[in-house]
């Protein structure tokens, strides 16, 4: 894979599931099944979305529901291709596909 790829982003919930897994594990674990060229979870410090409602300190002052940013890039088909079930695990998920340009591999 060289060149032109798409990159997907995903917005979500660290506390949120599939199935009784998390759903950002579920997520990348499908991703890899799909044989997709790469995928990563990076968990945020605090966020807001579409509720406008930023996470609650918790115990220690740490966030009970942080945000989880979850990346994957391949070409454009196989991205697409994926999308139909991401949204099916994800549905109040933000999920953004974005151009890019792979520079090394």
């Amino acid at each position: 894979m060289a060149g032109r790829v798409k990159l997907l982003l995903m917005f979500i919930n660290e506390t949120e599931t599939w199935h009784g897994t998390p759903l950002y594990e579920a997520v990348v674990e499908r991703l890899r099944q799909l044989s997709i060229a790469g995928a990563t979870a990076q968990r945020g410090i605090i966020g807001f979305g579409h509720h406008i409602r930023p996470g609650h300190k918790g115990l220690f002052g740490i966030s009970d529901d942080r945000p989880v940013t979850i990346a994957a890039v391949d070409d454009e088909k196989r991205i697409r291709a994926a999308l139909p079930e991401l949204r099916r695990m994800a549905n109040a998920a933000v999920i953004l596909l974005l151009d890019a340009e792979l520079v090394a591999d």
